[in-house]
């Protein structure tokens, strides 16, 4: 590992947002939150993909791996993040390295691949991220996004985050570092207003933002940058000039957030998108936040107004579905912040929580999931298949929201499931979005499939067909020549082996 990129990483786990960081002693401190990943453990995710899912979104950018084309391929578009623009995000760009590279190096082939992009695409930025193999061989792509920056007139943007360094929340923070040491403060915005906002750690998902945005333009609250869904390199460059930052993603890029306190004095707050009151609080914080930085008081009652409004629409439209739901039990298999604004999202609508998964949740979300749930909150550190299944059999859970790599679980069960992660097919931010996640709900464990694949099968477990003739009753085959099935059809018919019609 580098010197700079073990500094980096030093300087990640002094972040000055994580309560549970700062209550530890220096050295403790020093080691970091996680272990590193041992060879083969990377089935969570590694920081490559950690950064690259944190950053990808940015939409109009052309995003180059420089390592084997694997890395690409396990990290190019697995997520769902909506464009109102750009598509050149969607196409996966890699130095593809060989054998050879590993020898001689690869920074002359990493220097090609820029020149050819800028060629053909002409994007207004390149992101260029490190992997395992050419950190390992010692490749610099700080000094080449340098040396190209300087030839073609272009911002590269190195992003120092091979896998090996450690696991996925870890790659979401040096991502985040990139876009502080490069990015973020480089370009001035065209016009600012008293209403301007970043929104950090959100990707918009299968559209969320878009579901969002509405509203806030009701308000005339401009989000002068998104970090970075449906994003722009110039908007996020510019980001520095907002008045207000909205933390989404249970603090994976915290240290956005609190270092642009720190540089530009804009402060921030975490919120939800998820929720009918999730919803409301935080239109209610970013009014507030606005007004104590400079905007019209009348922001404050404009936003009760529409709050008003907007609740009024969604508790009539999910009415129906709330009779049906009101006692049906939810297991939630998430992590970070849906670990607590799904589950107050979920208790809008009647559905009890058998349990929420706080495997990759920060002190802060388990605290809000214990002040939604009081007492009974049932937080799962980590979960085997095993044991979701068996509460799943059990009927402890009506249906199970999870994501993709777990439905297998809830199928084996034979009880519903609903893709709840960033692998989802349908958007459920804002008021909008909860109107969906309950009509989903009330549909996965609604629908008629699940009553007929709970009918015993035609055969049971020991494999004997259901009213077939028992095994016992089977007369066993004599080891004499071929007579021996007269015999057995002549029983079969209740005659005697001479009666049998030749």
């Amino acid at each position: 590992m580098s010197v700079s990129l073990k500094a980096k990483i030093a300087e990640v786990f002094e972040e000055p947002g994580c309560d549970k960081n700062q209550g530890k002693t220096e050295k403790e401190r020093k080691k970091g939150c996680t272990k590193q990943l041992n060879p083969g453990a990377a089935a969570g995710g590694c920081a490559f993909d950690g950064a690259k899912i944190a950053l990808q979104p940015v939409v109009d950018v052309a995003h180059l791996v420089h390592g084997p084309i694997a890395c690409e391929g396990n990290s190019w578009d697995n997520r769902h993040s909506a464009s109102s623009g750009s598509q050149l995000y969607r196409t996966g760009f890699t130095t593809d390295i060989n054998e050879l590279d590993v020898i001689y190096g690869g920074e002359k082939r990493l220097f090609k691949s820029i020149r050819e992009i800028i060629d053909k695409y002409d994007p207004p930025a390149v992101f260029v991220y490190q992997t395992c193999v050419t950190a390992l061989v010692g490749d610099d792509i700080e000094a080449v996004c340098q040396r190209a920056t300087e030839k073609f007139g272009k911002p590269i943007i190195p992003v120092n985050a091979p896998g090996f360094a450690g696991p996925k929340n870890l790659g979401n923070k040096l991502g985040a570092e990139a876009l502080l040491d490069y990015v973020i403060g480089t370009v001035e915005p065209e016009f600012t207003t008293p209403y301007d906002i970043n929104i950090i750690g959100e990707y918009n998902l299968v559209g969320e933002l878009w579901q969002v945005k509405p509203l806030l333009d009701a308000l005339g609250i401009r989000i002068l940058s998104c970090i970075s869904g449906d994003g722009r390199y110039n908007e996020v460059a510019s980001a520095h000039r907002a008045k207000v930052n909205m933390m989404v993603c249970s603090k994976s890029m915290i240290n956005i957030a609190t270092k642009m306190e720190q540089r530009w004095g804009i402060p921030y707050f975490e919120g939800s998108f998820y929720g009918i009151g999730d919803m409301s609080d935080t239109l209610r914080q970013i009014a507030t936040l606005l007004v104590k930085q400079g905007a019209p008081a009348d922001l404050l009652e404009r936003t009760e107004r529409l709050i008003a409004v907007e609740e009024a629409r969604a508790w009539e439209r999910i009415a129906h579905y709330k009779t049906r739901l009101t006692g049906k039990r939810a297991l939630l298999i998430t992590g970070g912040v849906k670990s607590w604004s799904v589950v107050a999202a979920l208790q809008e609508a009647g559905i009890e929580i058998a349990g929420t998964s706080v495997k990759k949740s920060t002190k802060e979300d388990k605290e809000k999931i214990k002040e939604i749930m009081g007492d009974d909150a049932h937080m799962i550190d980590d979960m085997t298949p095993r044991e979701m299944y068996n509460m799943l059999r059990d009927a402890r859970a009506d249906i199970m929201l999870s994501g993709g790599r777990s439905q297998f679980v809830a199928l084996k069960a034979r009880m519903p499931w609903l893709d709840i992660n960033q692998e989802r097919h349908h958007p459920y931010g804002g008021y909008e979005g909860m109107v969906e996640l309950v009509r989903e709900i009330d549909r996965a464990i609604y629908n008629p499939v699940w009553q007929q694949v709970r009918i015993p099968a035609p055969w049971g477990d020991d494999g004997e067909t259901l009213g077939a003739v028992p095994t016992a009753a089977i007369p066993e085959v004599p080891a004499q020549g071929m007579g021996f099935l007269a015999d057995i059809a002549a029983k079969a018919m209740g005659l005697e082996p001479e009666e049998i019609p030749v």
